[in-house]
């Protein structure tokens, strides 16, 4: 979408972007709940309200790297020998605007994680006897006195590999600045 409203601008740009404002105008964790209340409860409905709720971010970001992309000199000698739209932006414009888009992408699992795992906490993600860490810190509270540590290590899994994704992302930004 990010790239349809970039490239083609006027009124698909201006419906695409409002589109973004609308759901972005929402909390994230508030439209999740949202969405997952209108699918069901489920690993697999959560996974989805999260894409959702993480597709303004990327659109807008790939919006804006459209925006600079398709005035550059290549994409006017595309338009001059007479290339199809739809072959510019799979052949020139995708290719060209995908590093911001992974460099994001490994920051949004990260926060990902953490979303799948509070709708885990409330209920609404993954349902038994399928495990996951949200849900797993959800059914330990009653054991916090008793056995601590069922409640530290999922907190400890969901801390790591958040971490983890994060400096994935650290070390993608600085490998873009490098070049």
């Amino acid at each position: 979408m990010g790239i349809v409203a970039g490239y083609y601008g006027r009124w698909t740009d201006t419906i695409i972007s409002r589109v973004f404002d609308i759901m972005l105008a929402f909390p994230s964790i508030l439209l999740a709940i949202a969405i997952v209340s209108v699918l069901g409860p489920g690993l697999e409905n959560a996974l989805i309200a999260i894409a959702i709720i993480n597709v303004p971010n990327f659109g807008r970001l790939i919006r804006s790297k459209v925006l600079s992309i398709k005035e550059d000199e290549y994409i006017m000698a595309a338009k001059a020998i007479g290339m199809k739209d739809a072959r510019i932006l799979y052949s020139h414009i995708l290719p060209n605007s995908m590093a911001p888009v992974i460099v994001q992408g490994t920051l949004a699992v990260a926060t990902a994680i953490l979303e799948a795992a509070a709708l885990g906490f409330l209920g609404l993600g993954a349902q038994a006897p399928q495990p996951e860490w949200g849900k797993m810190l959800a059914d330990s509270k009653a054991y916090l006195q008793s056995a601590p540590w069922t409640m530290i290590f999922p907190g400890l899994s969901i801390m790591l590999t958040v971490l983890g994704f994060n400096l994935m992302g650290t070390a993608c930004v600085m490998h873009l600045i490098r070049r």
